[in-house]
């Protein structure tokens, strides 16, 4: 069972609803079929009933099982815009402006989570990343002990005795450009903790580096040093390490040679790079040279399980981030 088929799997024993706001775009539909037929969440979708079920006949697509709510004439409308309202407060939000901004789908979505109407939100297909991600944190906010919202990708490398079988948590490759030593410490965190929800595995951190353990001297290596340091300082019980060369932290023989005696040197399996720009860069090499399958970006941090999807995503994209989400959720 690959990792994609056991998130499902896990999905289907406990069922969750997940709200995909972008009703209007196609590869929405065709996620909502895919998932309906597979049965490992119920599928909440935003839009006019009526359009919707015309773009899904005239695509052969069956959307029965999905519960279609439409932001124009829903009943609970006022309820919601009185809660965001109260949400809002301190910026001076009152009902009539809510109730204007929950026209909008991503605030729709994002208050059927916060109200409980729905288990967590998937979109980003129509949408930006910045337009996805404000509604979350205005309404949900980050989850408690959490300072950064960050992200990941897993990735299932194919033929790889590497990692966890071939399974590694890249982070962070979709949000916080140059974290300081703080937060790339956060994210390390963060990540271990999403790394061995999702895959059951214990999570192995290689803080990443253009150095290993002081072979090179430069403010960046110092940044991603006093990051381990923090990190370390808060989970001491964590198998996390660095500053590591990237086949220093996954190559036994090299992480043997490079940091003799290392208890993560050569055997990890959260990569946690040192800003954006690797991580991004890293995630897709991977996923373009080794045929890796890439399953993100997913988004830790936020209170409730909302995740952002590339505006070049497939339909498959969207129904294996949904797959994720509902396992978040649980």
């Amino acid at each position: 069972m690959n990792f994609l088929e056991s998130i499902k799997a896990r999905a289907k024993a406990d069922v969750k609803t997940i709200v995909l706001p972008e009703g209007r775009d196609i590869r929405t539909l065709q996620a909502a079929d895919a998932i309906l037929r597979e049965g490992f969440a119920r599928v909440v979708l935003v839009g006019d009933p009526k359009e919707l079920a015309e773009q899904a006949g005239a695509n052969g697509l069956d959307l029965s099982g999905a519960v279609v709510i439409n932001p124009a004439n829903y009943e609970k409308s006022r309820d919601m815009a009185a809660r965001l309202a109260e949400i809002r407060k301190s910026k001076g939000m009152t009902v009539e402006e809510a109730a204007g901004l929950l026209q909008n789908e991503l605030y729709f979505g994002v208050m059927l989570v916060e109200m409980g109407l729905a288990d967590g939100m998937v979109a980003g297909a129509a949408n930006s990343t910045a337009d996805v991600l404000r509604p979350s944190l205005q309404i949900l906010k980050t989850a408690p002990g959490t300072a950064l919202v960050s992200s990941f990708f897993i990735m299932a490398v194919p033929n790889c005795n590497l990692g966890a079988d071939g399974i590694f948590l890249f982070a962070d490759c979709g949000l916080n450009q140059n974290p300081n030593a703080q937060e790339l410490a956060g994210i390390a965190l963060s990540s271990a903790d999403s790394f061995k929800a999702l895959t059951g595995a214990e999570p192995v951190v290689a803080m990443l580096s253009h150095s290993t353990k002081g072979s090179a001297k430069h403010e960046h290596v110092d940044k991603v040093v006093e990051a381990t340091k923090i990190a370390k300082e808060a989970n001491g019980a964590l198998a996390l390490d660095g500053e590591f060369q990237l086949d220093a932290a996954i190559v036994p023989e090299i992480g043997a040679a490079k940091a003799k005696g290392n208890p993560v040197a050569g055997r990890a399996n959260c990569l946690i790079f040192p800003d954006l720009d690797s991580g991004n860069i890293g995630y897709k090499l991977v996923e373009r040279l080794a045929g890796a399958q890439a399953y993100g970006p997913v988004t830790q941090g936020i209170a409730r399980p909302v995740n952002d999807l590339s505006r070049g995503c497939s339909f498959e994209d969207i129904v294996g981030v949904t797959a994720i989400t509902a396992v978040q959720a649980q």
